[in-house]
């Protein structure tokens, strides 16, 4: 049986809650048609859970996943790890944060970590917040009994050297990882090696884990969520306390503004304070950031990969860097190669073609959220090209583009989102970056037991996410146009 094409025949009907998307085993994003299945999986509906097979990896426990923590933990709270140290981490983890007993216990050559019912909490929040997680070909080949792939370095290598293209560096300043969660872990980890027991900082509003990394498995975080005020905002904080390192993304999701980097990289090169940089909204084909990022932390599970079928992540220790040769030695010392060797290998191949895609995504992205701007029915749509577009401008490389991730507000959001939502034909659930359009109330998803907080940062529960795909544009448009006018 054929595949199904998503760009022509997109998962988004409401008898199609649940279906992983795209159709395939190792499907990072799962379909949530209408607005009350998005609330529904939030709440842990059982109307809604029941018909869930998977989703995304580090938020849903994967059935090859679950079947091998079954077989490690023999029916107790359970789950596996890549390696002896990564559930080292976590047992510490768990029984600092929840009290509770957790051991690890290794199997056929895989390391779990098995607790009680009182450390399942913390078990899970260490797997979803640093995303050392077994992938689904991973959890897939041991359950088989099966070795790891044997050209599986090749890949790596091969990846290595695509990435270090992309980032204008050398390969072994390209560090992989299991997910793009596991690089802002290490390089986590890393600036607190080098400052130990100094707190961090988040320069604007960010992806819910990374702040949550931070507050968690860091010496504490403080939020700077106001990009109009944010270089001031850190001028008064870094002369109130020393700082690890300051964490930003750029540019943000969803509101898609970027610190003033400018104005904010003196003030950090003064005081010696390194910056990690996130770049998966724009990626390193639209933007180039080796004169601010100290490290560079980013997910190639999303516009790397594009079919939305592998997870991975890379650290870049850039070497432009004053903090260079001490950071890539921290990194060094503590890195794991961890990316399974079949992920590796279908990001290696999907890497090769990021940079025609990149295009296509930017043209259609463009295309899009400047017809929704001009849209009666829309109050207002945040994208790189408006927001903090100076910002933006200045580390755009000359034929970068703003990327495919569009955001917006429909007017009377309160009863138009749910409505506009739920009529797009276009494929609806998590994660970004795909070949397909992927739409989704993105404040729900991420933040549902913090909206009130959400809201106060400038980011409305009502907002809709999209990003964009390669589809036919106007045949793209025609279909999110019919949506608004209902």
């Amino acid at each position: 049986m054929s595949q199904r094409d998503l760009l022509r025949d997109p998962i988004c009907r409401a008898e199609e809650l649940g279906r992983p998307i795209p159709d395939s085993v190792h499907a990072v994003s799962v379909a949530l048609p209408r607005w009350r299945d998005v609330v529904g999986y939030e709440e842990k509906s059982p109307e809604v859970m029941a018909w869930l097979s998977s989703g995304y990896p580090r938020f849903v426990i994967h059935p090859l996943v679950q079947e091998l923590a079954r077989h490690i933990g023999g029916g107790q709270p359970c789950l596996p790890f890549p390696s002896a140290s990564s559930a080292a981490m976590c047992a510490e983890f768990v029984r600092k944060n929840s009290g509770a007993a957790a051991q690890t216990v290794t199997r056929d050559g895989v390391h779990g970590i098995v607790t009680t019912d009182a450390g399942a909490l913390a078990l899970k929040a260490f797997w979803q917040h640093t995303g050392l997680i077994v992938s689904t070909r991973q959890a897939e080949t041991i359950l088989a009994g099966r070795s790891g792939d044997s050209d599986a370095e090749e890949a790596r290598r091969s990846l290595r050297r695509q990435l270090a293209g992309y980032y204008d560096c050398a390969e072994d300043d390209v560090f992989l990882t299991p997910t793009g969660m596991t690089a802002q872990f290490e390089a986590l980890r890393a600036v607190m090696r080098r400052s130990p027991g100094l707190p961090t900082a988040q320069l604007g509003f960010p992806y819910v884990d990374t702040l949550k990394l931070q507050q968690k498995l860091g010496h504490g975080a403080t939020l700077l969520h106001n990009l109009d005020t944010i270089a001031d905002d850190l001028h008064a904080l870094i002369h109130s306390r020393s700082l690890a390192a300051c964490f930003g993304e750029i540019p943000g999701n969803p509101l898609l503004g970027s610190a003033d980097l400018s104005r904010i990289q003196p003030l950090l090169r003064e005081h010696h304070v390194p910056l990690v940089a996130d770049d998966v909204v724009a990626t390193p084909f639209n933007v180039d950031l080796s004169r601010h990022a100290d490290l560079i932390a980013t997910s190639l599970t999303k516009y790397i990969v594009g079919t939305g079928n592998a997870m991975g992540g890379a650290l870049i220790c850039h070497p432009r860097s004053p903090f260079h040769a001490v950071l890539k030695a921290i990194v060094c010392s503590q890195h794991e190669e961890l990316l399974w060797g079949a992920d590796a290998t279908v990001l290696d191949t999907q890497a090769r073609s990021f940079p025609e895609r990149m295009r296509q995504h930017n043209a259609n992205g463009l295309l899009v959220a400047e017809r929704l701007r001009s849209h009666p029915a829309v109050e207002k749509v945040w994208y790189p090209k408006w927001e903090f577009s100076e910002v933006y401008e200045a580390v755009r490389r000359p034929d970068g583009g703003w990327g495919a991730l569009v955001t917006f507000l429909p007017k009377n959001a309160e009863t138009a989102s749910p409505r506009i939502y739920d009529n797009m034909t276009v494929c609806k659930g998590p994660s970004l970056g795909t070949i397909f359009t992927l739409a989704c109330p993105f404040t729900l998803l991420a933040h549902y037991t913090e909206l009130d907080w959400a809201e106060s940062c400038g980011v409305s529960r009502h907002l809709i996410r999209l990003s964009i795909g390669l589809e036919e544009p106007e045949e793209l448009w025609r279909r999110l146009d019919d949506a608004l006018k209902s």
